[in-house]
């Protein structure tokens, strides 16, 4: 009789995650046997805590390279990946864990209470706020590590619910606009079935298609994927049917057109800390999976979806770039110009080499700080009512605020691109590789779509120094310790990583090496 053997585990190449899915356990408990008034004391630590450690082990574990646990890779865009979520996570926290802002913070009390009711509206003036904001949160960061170190379809869809769930329910937690939030939940979960659906009838035909290896066994692994796309007798059409299925899945996390439909409503409804949230993190998450998937999985079929992923890139660019022209809610503005650097990092996908990989590793964590820092100054602009984020009131905002009105337009500035700012550096990352790699139709209609996209920021400065402020203009309100470290850090970023990008970019070509 055989001795039963336990598969060797390398459980600190696994800390991070574990890390995380155990301080969002250790929220879930704080929730059911901590008093109210102790919570929020208690989780924010706990989180920011939790990240830091996970964070420290991203770092110790930077020698483990290329080696593969199971169904979980640790290469180097996973340490890097891994390493910009935790770092864009603790940003988000910061804003998620802010109370002097919005008495309570921008998280309802009771989620529970029906939306526009006069208890509803109670609440809203209440100090507290929902305190299983923090393990929704934790467990969403431990689906992203595990989703951007996936080696395997079947764990990369279940570590896309994991992160999803929590999303879908924090998008429906503002304690002001409910009925706004709870619809952008209800559309933002009914989309992402679908996507999810679609994602797992892809997985089925792959693994039907690796069944015409011989002797080797059928799966959804990818380094059996990657033998299958060279080797494989069966029909190609179960390739292409569940390559576009996946990326269907996929791309809806990544808000490319047209998969993109769900973004503005749920940029506008969700509270803006988890708005802010969603554009950093989820976004590199999304593009880690993409990355991993067509570099590691399908890279012998690239001549086969380089042009269909390419008419994607120029349309989600095209419809990010137009769109934003025409809206006059500044969270809606913001969330079509992430659905443009969506089609961005796509031409980053899809440049070839290890200098299109770094370099869309390098736009991830330079949008990454720069959204956030837009989304912590949105937070400010206030009246009685909450945020006020119609641009008509944020005329003559200059004239108000102007430490604030110079913050935000440098950031505008590094979304269009200019020069000195991580966005003109990003483009450059990404368009360069793609420009030796042959794609030029892609960087003509990346250079093109910037000069669109372009406008509907200057606009919105334009307006806020060169217009009256009238009485509608609202104020903007005094940040919190929390709130004015997540704005430092961003801005500072984007300003660093637009003079000297040069560590970075290092550190990101260095880790461009995927296991295979």
């Amino acid at each position: 009789m055989n001795e039963f053997e336990l598969p060797p585990i390398d459980y600190a190449a696994l800390a991070p995650i574990l890390i995380m899915m155990g301080a969002a356990v250790l929220g879930v408990l704080v929730e059911a046997f901590v008093p109210r008034r102790l919570r929020h004391p208690i989780q924010l630590p706990l989180a920011l805590l939790a990240v830091l450690a996970a964070l420290t082990m991203v770092v110790f574990n930077a020698d483990k390279r290329l080696i593969t646990i199971g169904v979980i890779a640790i290469d180097g865009p996973t340490l890097f990946l891994q390493g910009a979520i935790l770092v864009l996570s603790a940003l988000a926290l910061l804003l998620i864990g802010e109370r002097a802002i919005e008495r309570g913070g921008a998280f309802v009390a009771q989620a529970a209470i029906t939306a526009d009711s006069p208890d509803d509206r109670r609440q809203a003036e209440r100090s507290g706020g929902a305190g299983e904001v923090y393990p929704l949160v934790t467990f969403a960061i431990g689906g992203m590590l595990i989703f951007v170190s996936a080696n395997d379809l079947l764990t990369m869809f279940i570590a896309l619910e994991v992160f999803s769930l929590p999303l879908y329910l924090l998008c429906a937690l503002a304690r002001r606009r409910r009925i706004l939030s709870q619809e952008a939940a209800m559309k933002y979960f009914l989309l992402g079935a679908y996507a999810s659906a679609f994602f797992l009838f892809g997985l089925a035909m792959l693994y039907g298609f690796t069944a015409g290896l011989g002797d080797r066994p059928a799966g959804v692994d990818f380094a059996t994927i990657h033998a299958a796309v060279a080797n494989s007798t069966q029909s190609p059409v179960l390739l292409f049917a569940g390559m576009a299925l996946v990326a269907i899945g996929l791309l809806f996390k990544a808000a490319a057109a047209p998969f993109h439909v769900w973004t503005p409503d749920v940029y506008q409804g969700a509270p803006t800390p988890v708005t802010g949230f969603m554009a950093a993190c989820t976004k590199v998450a999304a593009f880690g999976a993409l990355l991993r998937v067509f570099h590691v999985a399908f890279e012998g079929a690239r001549w086969d979806f380089t042009p269909v992923l390419g008419v994607v890139a120029v349309l989600t660019m095209l419809v990010g770039a137009v769109f934003a022209v025409t809206q006059t809610d500044i969270k809606r503005l913001l969330a079509y110009s992430s659905i443009a650097n969506a089609g961005y990092l796509l031409v980053g996908v899809l440049a070839p080499g290890k200098d299109g990989l770094s370099g869309t590793m390098f736009y991830l964590v330079a949008y990454g700080f720069a959204v956030l820092a837009a989304f912590a100054v949105v937070t400010l602009v206030r009246d009685a009512d909450g945020e006020a984020t119609h641009l008509s009131r944020w005329a003559g905002l200059g004239r108000r605020s102007p430490l604030y009105a110079s913050v935000f337009t440098f950031i505008l500035l590094a979304f269009a691109g200019i020069p000195l700012t991580s966005g003109f550096t990003s483009k450059f990352a990404i368009f360069g590789p793609a420009l030796e790699g042959g794609q030029v139709w892609l960087v003509i209609a990346g250079v093109l779509t910037s000069m669109v996209l372009a406008f509907p920021y200057l606009r919105v400065v334009v307006m806020m120094w060169l217009s009256e402020p009238g009485e509608s203009t609202p104020t903007v309100t005094v940040p919190g310790g929390l709130t004015s470290a997540a704005l430092v850090i961003g801005v500072i970023a984007t300003l660093v990583l637009g003079v000297a990008p040069a560590p970075l970019l290092d550190l990101a070509t260095n880790a461009a090496d995927f296991v295979r």
